[in-house]
């Protein structure tokens, strides 16, 4: 018995082994390594001087951070709960169609999502353009007959980036929402109709609490996406005000790569990690136990 739980032991680490190595040399070590910086006055390439708990002082002081963070949270509250609940009702819509109808449909649905992000920008930069947009005949009829720049507009600018976002991303969530409402048996449904349920007393009974699950998964997976928002706030913001816009990662980029503050960068990034784990694991586990209740 000995010999073969050896052998189990030394299967185990040969499969599991090289997962380690890599996970350990691409994650684990790069993370200690920021961690280190992050208590350095450190170029961006090269050693510096130890300094302490100086970059967390600083930076957590500077008003500038205070913006980022406040414009990383506004946009995180204008996306993923509105994302999940389009998500959802699409999907619920999808699910009830058949046949190529229903691939088409959701076909149309997903090919945003595998769209680069450059592609999105000039897009809907071009949809919502102030001289010859399609959007400025909508944005016309709630400013007066007049054209309104989305984006050079400081209040509507968050808004405007979360609904492109959504627009793009929500093509995966569908996806997931429509595994998990086909994992629903309709034999469920029928025994429902029995008892003489209506749609929204199914839904309530049924769907949602089934579909909980999943909902917690895309929830967990777009408030830490949207926590490390850069590509679109960055080019819709080009020619702006971007420090009026500034994200959390805009910030960490500009310490790092226009400022050359690589420790000062570090510390942010290791501010906003800790903020990812800790709001993440918070939802995760606050969801979990609703769904359980």
């Amino acid at each position: 018995m000995l010999r073969d739980r050896k052998q189990e032991y030394l299967t185990a680490l040969i499969l599991v082994g090289p997962f380690i190595l890599i996970y350990g040399a691409l994650f684990v070590w790069p993370t200690i390594q920021m961690v280190l910086l992050s208590f350095t006055k450190a170029p961006l390439i090269g050693a510096g001087d130890w300094v302490g708990w100086d970059n967390y002082v600083k930076i957590l002081s500077q008003k500038l951070f205070h913006s980022a963070f406040w414009n990383t949270a506004w946009f995180v509250v204008l996306t993923v709960i509105p994302n999940t609940l389009i998500s959802l009702a699409i999907a619920l819509a999808v699910n009830r169609l058949n046949g190529w109808l229903q691939g088409f449909v959701l076909a149309c649905f997903f090919l945003p999502y595998i769209l680069p992000v450059s592609v999105v920008f000039l897009t809907w930069n071009w949809i919502i353009d102030v001289q010859y947009g399609l959007a400025q005949g909508v944005v016309a009829l709630f400013n007066g007959g007049e054209p309104k720049s989305l984006t050079r507009t400081i209040p509507l600018f968050m808004p405007t980036v979360a609904f492109v976002t959504v627009w793009w991303t929500m093509g995966f969530n569908i996806l997931l929402f429509i595994a998990g409402l086909r994992n629903i048996s309709p034999e469920i449904y029928e025994a429902a109709q029995l008892d003489s349920a209506g749609r929204w007393r199914q839904f309530m009974r049924i769907t949602w609490p089934l579909v909980w699950p999943v909902t917690v998964l895309v929830l967990t997976i777009q408030l830490i996406a949207q926590l490390k928002i850069f590509d679109q706030v960055y080019l819709f913001s080009i020619g702006g005000r971007q420090d009026a816009t500034i994200t959390l990662v805009q910030y960490i980029y500009k310490l790092a790569f226009q400022q050359n503050k690589g420790g000062e960068a570090a510390t942010a990034a290791v501010l906003l990690f800790g903020m990812i784990i800790v709001l993440s694991v918070l939802q995760y586990q606050l969801l979990r136990a609703r769904g359980e209740k």
